[in-house]
């Protein structure tokens, strides 16, 4: 090869060492700017581990919490229930007022069956001669108060003006031009509302229609549920969950048997109100005594506000036509009565067929009246009553299936 001149080899030189000047001037550049090294650094990240958020929540929010989203669901339930039972109010009273009568006369049905009655002249017999009775205690206390209407008008009309008299002759210092104000106002007063009272008329009309609809529905209902009961009993479980099903047939019958004793006790009771009662105006010489008991025989199937507002119309027509002392002897027997009813009568009569705190009665009693008037009123306290029957028994079950050696006692499932 041939030789290179010098001056190549001086530049090449030249050119290796200002190369070698400029990597070392760039070396110290990155140095000074903290620019990478001949080995990288090791970075760390630093990882934050977050706790569950459901443990963070204080034990008690969370319990308040559970406990809250669950009452906000059975209150919607709850709600759902009693706007669709409002929509088919009529239907449900029907059903619950032919439950009641056939507790009352199933019984009588039964005997009859087994002394070798076939069952369907049995049902018919039974059913026949049960609302028999009722028609005939509504006819009878119609007619005495269209027969007793006018004498009854009288002696209202002397009891008003014996009052007026005893007001002006009373220490108020009660005038005539005070007492003839107030007769003036009232007359105003209805002649002012004379729409409402039309239209109230009209409402009245429905009313009536609605409850002979009722009526129909019930007698209709009793007879299938004298007749077929089991039937339909049977047919109604076979629509609940297998794993729930020994437990309602267990809780069934007790319901039942719950029912039928409130149903006998309360006649019984409302009997025992009604005779003596109406025994103790009659020898008072109240007027229409025999239609005053019945009624008070009817209002005593509204709990505690029954036998409130039929003693309350016995003394007023005692006040109105035989005068204060009549009155308050009147009231002196009906709480006298009454008494002997709450503290002796009920205990011994339902015993502990029926357990119902007196606060479980007013709540109950207040809530169906204002869901379904009168009729909620009458079957809201033997609702309750076999509510509290078969929540106590499906706890009791469920108390015997969680224990495995426990005995079995629930009805058998057919």
């Amino acid at each position: 090869m041939a030789r290179l001149p010098d001056w190549a080899g001086r530049l090449g030189a030249g050119l290796n060492a200002a190369g070698k000047k400029w990597e070392e001037r760039r070396a110290e550049a990155r140095r000074d700017e903290g620019g990478e090294s001949d080995h990288e650094p090791l970075v760390v990240q630093q990882v934050v581990v977050r706790p569950d958020p459901a443990q963070v929540v204080p034990w008690g929010l969370r319990v308040a919490a559970e406990a809250a989203w669950r009452l906000l669901v059975l209150a919607g339930t709850v709600w759902v229930l009693m706007r669709v039972i409002s929509s088919v109010r009529l239907i449900v009273l029907s059903f619950a007022g032919a439950l009641l009568v056939t507790a009352l006369l199933q019984p009588l049905s039964a005997r009859l069956t087994r002394r070798g009655l076939p069952r369907g002249a049995a049902t018919a017999f039974t059913a026949v001669l049960g609302f028999a009775v009722l028609g005939l205690l509504g006819w009878f206390v119609t007619w005495q108060i269209m027969e007793n209407a006018d004498n009854l008008s009288r002696q209202v009309q002397g009891g008003i003006d014996d009052l007026r008299r005893w007001l002006l002759n009373s220490p108020f210092h009660v005038t005539e031009s005070q007492i003839n104000g107030i007769a003036e106002n009232l007359r105003e007063a209805v002649g002012s509302n004379t729409e409402s009272l039309t239209s109230a008329g009209l409402e009245g009309v429905t009313v009536v229609v609605e409850a002979l609809t009722m009526l129909l529905l019930m007698i209709f209902c009793t007879l299938f549920l004298l007749h077929d009961g089991k039937k339909i009993w049977r047919w109604t479980l076979k629509l609940v969950p297998v794993a729930a099903r020994q437990g309602v047939a267990g809780a069934g019958p007790m319901a039942w048997r719950t029912l039928t004793a409130y149903v006998r006790g309360t006649v019984v009771v409302a009997l025992i109100d009604a005779v003596f009662i109406g025994l103790g105006i009659y020898f008072l010489d109240v007027p229409m005594a025999v239609p005053l008991a019945v009624v008070i025989f009817l209002f005593a199937f509204i709990p505690l506000v029954g036998a409130f507002v039929s003693g309350a119309l016995a003394v007023l027509v005692a006040l109105v036509t035989q005068g204060v002392f009549v009155a308050v002897m009147t009231l002196v027997v009906v709480l006298a009565v009454q008494q002997i009813e709450g503290h002796i009568l009920q205990p011994f009569i339902l015993g502990r067929a029926v357990r119902v705190h007196p606060l479980a009665v007013v709540l109950s009693v207040s809530a169906g009246g204002m869901i379904a008037g009168i009729g909620g009123a009458v079957v809201a306290v033997p609702l309750v009553a076999v509510t509290n029957t078969v929540v106590s028994y499906l706890h009791r079950h469920a108390h015997r299936a969680s224990v495995p050696d426990a005995p079995d006692t629930g009805a058998t499932v057919v």
